[in-house]
């Protein structure tokens, strides 16, 4: 029975949230609060939330200082040399924009934590998808997914919790996977070249003047300084695109149609985006290489374990903060601006932690994996790192890779050591789910993402489930093909 209404409960919170039927931090709440009266646990539910919140609290703080040190970091224009590099690539045209994405997302991900990708990935793109009328969803989960295949790194998480729960070395797990996840970050960009193929011929190419270009490839998106990007005096507005279509297109700054109807009624501009311009009063370009350098120090104790990663990026913001805004307003007027995405964030962590809570409390999270393992046909045995591959794919998207490593993962592979499979072709098989785990409604950072794209996340997890989910299998695949696994 808690195998069935463990189904069924993840069933009814997906369905929910993609018929947009219920938010996603009412349904993580109410949805698991309905279904452990259910089981008949009803008393118990306020252990399981208060242990949820528990385990979900260093992450909620983790991200709730993060956020801070990266947008501090964004308006004092650290990125902005790397941000310039991708837009200058990527110009106005959808394609190369769609490719960019994967290619940044990937880049950054060498950091090993997600929401920091998110966050300067969105930070650099936004603006161009805003402008160009493109598909948010696209960035999201283009974003999602080259994040997901970089995530086995050894300090992502997820190789290292292999290697902790089969008490085997993370590099021999990772090192031998190498050529699988090169075959998994190649489909991503492919996957990309085709979704910026499709975006292209939605949108056309915009055509615009080299001046006008240049102008539009400094914007970066902002946090709430409402600072607008200016254009050169002078310049027109309108952009055509190819075929004599005559769509105009919007440009930062708006003089355009939209602008004057804003004008008419008195109220400001609101396209979704706030562009910062080259010359936005945040900026602190004498401090640049001491921003550099601490962001490197942070990157690298946070890599090396020097202290918890909630204590270094709670570290990080308060120095940030005081070294690159002394005055206590500037000091507030910046978390203020940053406010609105710590609250969604940790409001939407803290919102998980009933979920999680509820699952591991009531045993729904054991019984369906011991039900899982129990129907794994005699025959499979000699298969079980494959076996161990496909049923990475939902299961550390339905359960936390906490859940998925250190419960689910010694049984398969003590049934697989049964048959004469060792360990780490089991271990590395289990990594190839985190391409779609990445967009899991129980991983905190997705909600980084999703809110700082302002999409919708059953939109989101509508667009990126299928496309996640053949990456992992490609993946596996490749593992296979390469006899990694």
């Amino acid at each position: 029975m808690l195998t069935i209404l463990g189904f069924l409960m993840i069933a009814t919170f997906l369905v929910l949230i993609m018929l947009k039927k219920l938010s996603p931090i009412a349904a993580l709440v109410l949805v698991p609060a309905l279904f452990c009266v259910f089981v008949g646990k009803g008393a118990g539910l306020g252990d399981y939330v208060i242990d949820g919140v528990t385990d979900l609290a260093p992450t909620a703080a983790m991200l709730m200082f993060a956020i801070v040190y990266f947008g501090v970091m964004i308006d004092v224009g650290l990125f902005d040399p790397v941000v310039r590099g991708i837009l200058k690539f990527c110009k106005a045209d959808p394609l190369r924009i769609v490719v960019g994405t994967a290619v940044l997302a990937a880049i950054v991900s060498l950091d090993g934590d997600g929401s920091t990708t998110f966050m300067i990935t969105v930070s650099a793109m936004y603006p161009l998808y805003k402008r160009l009328k493109m598909s948010l969803v696209v960035m999201t989960g283009v974003a999602a997914m080259a994040n997901g295949v970089m995530n086995t790194l050894p300090w992502g998480g997820p190789t290292a919790r292999a290697a902790t729960a089969l008490k085997v070395d993370a590099s021999d797990i990772f090192v031998p996977m190498i050529p699988a996840l090169a075959v998994g970050l190649l489909f991503v960009l492919v996957l990309a070249y085709v979704l910026g193929r499709r975006e292209r011929a939605r949108l056309g190419v915009l055509t615009l003047d080299e001046v006008l270009v240049e102008e539009t490839e400094t914007v970066l998106v902002g946090a709430g300084s409402g600072t607008e990007a200016k254009l050169p005096a002078g310049s027109g507005t309108e952009a055509k695109l190819p075929g004599g279509s005559g769509t105009e297109a919007e440009l930062p700054g708006g003089s355009g149609p939209a602008a004057e109807s804003a004008a008419v009624s008195g109220e400001p501009e609101d396209d979704g985006l706030q562009g910062l311009d080259p010359d936005r009063p945040t900026l602190r370009p004498r401090l640049y290489w001491f921003n550099a350098l601490l962001t490197v120090v942070l990157l690298t104790a946070m890599i090396m374990e020097w202290l918890p990663i909630p204590v270094l990026f709670l570290l990080g913001a308060a120095l940030a903060l005081t070294v690159n805004f002394p005055h206590m307003p500037d000091q507030k007027a910046r978390i203020a601006a940053h406010a609105e995405n710590v609250l969604n964030v940790s409001g939407m962590v803290f919102a998980a932690a009933v979920f999680t809570g509820v699952l591991q409390g009531t045993g729904m999270v054991d019984h369906m994996a011991k039900w899982l393992v129990d129907n794994i046909p005699a025959g499979m045995g000699p298969h079980m790192a494959f076996v161990t591959g496909v049923l990475s794919i939902p299961l550390t998207y339905f359960m936390s890779n906490d859940g998925f490593y250190f419960g689910i993962l010694p049984v398969l592979a003590e049934a697989g050591q049964a048959h004469g499979v060792s360990s780490l072709e089991i271990a590395r098989a289990s990594i190839v789910g985190q391409p779609l785990h990445m967009s899991s409604p129980l991983v905190p950072a997705v909600y980084v993402l999703v809110g700082m794209a302002k999409v919708e996340f059953g939109d989101h997890t509508r667009f990126v489930v299928k496309w996640a989910a053949l990456t992992s299998l490609v993946v596996l695949g490749a593992g296979i093909l390469f006899g990694i696994v």
